[in-house]
């Protein structure tokens, strides 16, 4: 019997044929490894992403990962969800189910879903938007509902819907809406509400005008077939001053009918406003009236319009977004009259705000507004005679003349009749003296003079009185003889001092 080698070309053959074999075999192995698990075999899964699109699906799979945030069950042929099928997934957060043919939906087709943000069932066959639909996603912030079939969104649809930030209902067939449904989420969250591109003919401009400012400015009404009226075009046109987006980005787009008669009489009204002249908002319109008062005061503010009042419905609407119409509201605090006046029993502070008066003619649907700006206060107290500061002001001023009166104004105007001789004091009055009599002879003096080699010192006395201007010398004891020669000179040089110090002539 033969035996075969290593190195025989035979035994080479057969070792790669083996190993061609187990390449193969491990090949097969990993074609044919089970896909992940909880994952239907027509699904992608990823760590939480679920996705089973375009895979011609009638319903929903059963088997679903529970890790799943986000699920993709567009393009698709669905037409009904079973109850309680979102059981499967508590980690859910985005679920996309357009262009499917989903006509209706269980009341407890959402149920256990109450972390779903993101709801997608755009381009499917809904006709309307009942209350059950969507009550129990009370997490729910994006709502697409658009390219459907719904005629009629019930009054509560969104009422449990606290969260909800953006709703698109845009192509569709709705012909009304209830925006009383929605004011209360303006409140909370509410930023986008889309109906554009819909068959809505008449538009609520009252129920409009209380609505929140942010969801009127995310209210999308472009492309729909709305009556013509003074009061949709004044609404609209505020909103574009205002700089709302939903006009601003659209105000092309904005159409009304002219005639109800003619389906096809659609103009673009806001571009071309001819027809409105007459409806143009008058400078009060476009700012409010002030209209200032004080408290406990009875206020009564008229609504002008230039409406006939016999044919005409008046409605307040309170800085509080409440609608007042006659005979007032609930407590009677705000009345409305027939002639459209509304009256303020004791106006309080929180009266204050701006009014909006609605004039509506019935049956032509055409209105006039106005606004007034109530501003209640309490009454000033009474002004003082002089304020602190003008008190202290006062004060500097009259310091500030008496300053200059003494450095600059004399009292006396007649200066020859105020000039006198101010008193000296003892001391000043021989130290004068005592200059004038000194024994050294002038430099006026001859040559011939002689100058006395005997000095005697003079003590003098305080003035006593004068005499017809003359000073009126003491002399000591030194000179007993009032006929000594020095006596007689002291007595001449006395004289000659009073006439220097004294207006009045000396008399010899």
């Amino acid at each position: 019997m033969a035996v075969w080698a290593p190195g025989d070309p035979l035994w080479k053959w057969l070792a790669k044929l083996l190993l061609l074999l187990e390449l193969c075999a491990r090949g097969r192995a990993v074609r044919t490894s089970p896909t992940p698990r909880g994952c239907p075999a027509v699904c992608i899964c990823t760590a939480d992403l679920l996705s089973c699109s375009r895979q011609l699906l009638q319903q929903v799979p059963h088997a679903l990962p529970r890790t799943a945030t986000t699920l993709d069950l567009s393009h698709n042929a669905l037409t009904q969800l079973r109850d309680r099928w979102l059981a499967a997934l508590p980690h859910l957060e985005a679920l996309h189910m357009s262009h499917n043919q989903i006509k209706d939906l269980s009341p407890q087709a959402f149920h256990n879903a109450s972390r779903l943000q993101h709801l997608d069932m755009s381009s499917n066959r809904l006709h309307a938007v009942k209350t059950h639909y969507f009550d129990a996603l009370v997490s729910l912030e994006e709502l697409l509902l658009y390219n459907n079939w719904i005629t009629r969104v019930d009054e509560n649809a969104f009422a449990k819907l606290s969260s909800l930030r953006k709703v698109y209902l845009s192509w569709n067939n709705l012909t009304n809406f209830p925006f009383r449904s929605v004011q209360g989420l303006g409140s909370y969250s509410l930023r986008i509400l889309d109906l554009s591109s819909n068959n809505l003919s008449s538009i609520p401009v009252e129920e409009l005008a209380v609505l929140p400012e942010n969801i009127r400015n995310g209210l999308y009404l472009h492309n729909n077939p709305m009556t013509c009226s003074c009061a949709l075009y004044l609404m609209l046109q505020r909103w574009k001053q205002q700089g709302f987006s939903s006009v601003r980005d659209f105000f092309e787009e904005h159409t009304c009918k002219v005639s109800n008669d003619v389906p096809r009489s659609l103009i673009k009204f806001l571009k071309y406003s001819q027809m409105f002249e007459n409806c143009s908002a008058s400078p009060e319109d476009v700012h409010p009236q002030p209209f200032p008062a004080l408290v406990g005061q009875t206020l009564l503010i008229t609504c002008n319009t230039t409406l006939p009042a016999a044919a005409t419905i008046y409605m307040w609407i309170s800085p509080y977004h409440e609608p007042i119409k006659h005979p007032g509201n609930s407590n009677r605090s705000l009345e409305v009259y027939r002639n459209g006046s509304l009256k303020i029993t004791e106006a309080k502070p929180w009266h204050s705000g701006v009014y909006v008066c609605l004039a509506i003619i019935s049956p032509q649907n055409f209105s006039r507004m106005c606004e007034v700006n109530v501003t209640v206060h309490y009454p000033k107290p009474d002004v003082e005679t002089f304020s602190t500061g003008l008190t202290t002001l006062l004060g500097c001023i009259a310091s500030l003349l008496l300053v200059l009166i003494y450095l600059y104004l004399t009292p006396c105007r007649c200066l020859r009749c105020c000039k006198k001789a101010a008193p000296l004091s003892p001391r000043q009055e021989c130290s004068a003296q005592s200059s004038i009599l000194s024994t050294t002879p002038p430099a006026t003096d001859g040559p011939n003079r002689k100058v006395s080699a005997n000095k005697h010192v003079v003590f003098l006395e305080p003035i006593r009185e004068t005499q017809n201007g003359k000073i009126r010398l003491a002399l000591s004891e030194d000179f007993p003889d009032a006929k000594h020669p020095k006596v007689l000179q002291l007595k001449s040089d006395s004289e000659s001092i009073s006439s220097v110090f004294s207006d009045t002539p000396i008399v010899s």
